[in-house]
């Protein structure tokens, strides 16, 4: 997609030194993709913190279940 912004000069070239580029376009298109993926990542660790994701203990799974293919992990 196409869109005009206004960015500071000193900014761009920042930018663009950081991700290598020496293009505006893809310069800008990494540094996007980039933000994106670190604020998911910040959001699923937040979300772990949270305890969102609650799994049952290895000694609470059966051994063998079909709906979880997965072995349980072994206590060393």
């Amino acid at each position: 997609m196409r869109i005009s912004v206004d960015i500071d000069e000193s900014i761009l070239a920042e930018v663009m030194a950081l991700t290598g580029e020496s293009q505006k376009s893809p310069a800008l298109s990494k540094a996007i993709v980039e933000f994106v993926y670190r604020r998911r990542a910040q959001e699923f660790g937040r979300l772990i913190r949270e305890g969102a994701f609650d799994y049952p203990s290895p000694s609470l799974v059966a051994e063998e279940d079909p709906a979880n293919p997965v072995p349980p992990l072994t206590e060393d």
